[in-house]
């Protein structure tokens, strides 16, 4: 059945943290959102919470680091709406617990899996859901979550993979924003800022709903000729 939300979204990594917190409040703005996880029982969870309080919310079952998965969520979505909106990129992962760290210790298995899933998860997100975003009636919105840890002016030695990681969907951003001018498609970048969650730990200094403060401004308000940049606290902020 396809849905009769006009405004429709999907948010990656939806069963936690941000993209949780961004899918609920896509939905008091009225969308039906697609809330993607690999796990398929905290995924489920966190769709229910979200029906409970009155809104659409419909779960993916998706693995962004497997190819195949990721066209089955397509799939899925194709039987349940004809159209995507917003696309939010926010399923990570960050490995390294001790943040002192160096790159001249830097396993490499570790920085595969984090590149598989940080910057080829939303690559390939985005290259499956493209041919609903171009069918968005009014322009599309993705929005890439970052990290200052991934900004090239202020990088230090700390969380190598990590924040190379981070560097590389900046870039891939800067792509898409590219490849996609005068598609009426807008591609951004946001850093949150070092929040409340569970990757972000308990003495991080804004709450969830700050952090997803500005990808919801950038997927609701900004105008669609902002495209190409990377944002905090709804200012551009250097690369």
């Amino acid at each position: 059945m396809i849905t009769n939300h006009e405004k429709v979204a999907l948010v990656t990594g939806a069963n936690r943290g941000i993209g949780k917190e961004i899918s609920l409040e896509l939905c008091r703005k009225g969308y039906a959102v697609f809330m993607a996880a690999r796990d398929l029982h905290k995924g489920l969870e966190a769709v229910r919470e979200i029906c409970e309080q009155g809104h659409e919310a419909i779960f993916l079952h998706m693995d962004v680091t497997d190819p195949v998965s990721v066209k089955n969520a397509c799939g899925t979505f194709s039987q349940k709406a004809d159209h995507l909106d917003v696309l939010i990129n926010n399923a990570a992962v960050l490995e390294e617990a001790d943040r002192h760290l160096s790159i001249t210790q830097l396993n490499i298995e570790s920085l595969d899996r984090t590149f598989k899933t940080n910057v080829v998860g939303p690559i390939l997100v985005i290259q499956d859901f493209l041919q609903f975003l171009t069918k968005s009636p009014e322009g599309a919105r993705i929005i890439n979550m970052t990290s200052d840890l991934g900004s090239l002016t202020h990088m230090q030695d700390g969380y190598p993979a990590y924040s190379i990681s981070k560097t590389g969907v900046n870039a891939v951003t800067r792509q898409f924003s590219a490849a996609l001018i005068g598609k009426n498609i807008a591609v951004n970048c946001v850093n949150p800022g070092w929040v409340q969650t569970e990757m972000g730990g308990p003495s991080a200094n804004r709450p969830v709903e700050k952090g997803a403060e500005t990808v919801i401004w950038l997927a609701t308000e900004a105008p669609l000729q902002e495209t190409g940049k990377f944002w905090k606290d709804k200012r551009e902020v250097p690369w």
